[in-house]
């Protein structure tokens, strides 16, 4: 079970599609979401979530304080619920953030004119299976629509290597969680 763990929309239930994605685990995110609070990183984000999958993670902004989140993810499924996990945390938290839902590739997101730069925090958890050159492709693109100190979290298998981040990125910490690694970097 996926749920909203703090915030105004704190224990609400969330749905996952029943194939195709990897939900990031509640202990991961209560990690995640506590340094992020922490650096006072939430309070008025405008939040990117590419491969979005249920949208966990930027629903979890959301509930604690995130001014807006756009929610990317490809799959026509994953989308759907995505939607209607968005509905039910707007619900819970009064309507006050927008939040988007983007049934598009992550990339053909970011080079479109619905991608308006400026977002000050992303999420960044592809397929595990997505290759590096990929990856790497698909910050640099990503880069360029962030706003300057914007931080970046990138998750991944622990036993992938440290993503390959274009110039404009700067690794600022790790973190492992057993077969799952963290990356943060920030825009410079």
């Amino acid at each position: 079970m996926t749920r909203i763990i703090a915030g105004r929309a704190g224990s609400l239930t969330l749905d996952v599609p029943d194939a195709g994605t990897r939900p990031t685990s509640d202990r991961v995110r209560e990690s995640l979401f506590g340094t992020l609070e922490s650096a006072d990183a939430l309070r008025g984000a405008l939040v990117l979530d590419l491969y979005a999958g249920s949208g966990a993670l930027a629903l979890e902004a959301i509930s604690r304080g995130a001014a807006a989140a756009d929610l990317v993810e490809k799959s026509a499924r994953a989308a759907g619920v995505a939607q209607r996990n968005a509905a039910r945390v707007t619900k819970s938290t009064g309507g006050d953030a927008a939040i988007r839902v983007h049934r598009t590739a992550a990339d053909a997101f970011l080079a479109g004119a619905d991608a308006a730069p400026g977002w000050t925090l992303a999420f960044v958890d592809p397929p595990y299976d997505l290759g590096e050159a990929e990856l790497a492709a698909t910050l640099g693109r990503l880069a360029r629509r962030l706003a300057d100190g914007a931080l970046v979290v990138i998750e991944r298998a622990s036993r992938s290597p440290e993503p390959s981040l274009p110039g404009t990125l700067r690794l600022i910490r790790s973190k492992k969680y057993g077969d799952t690694t963290l990356w943060w970097a920030e825009r410079v």
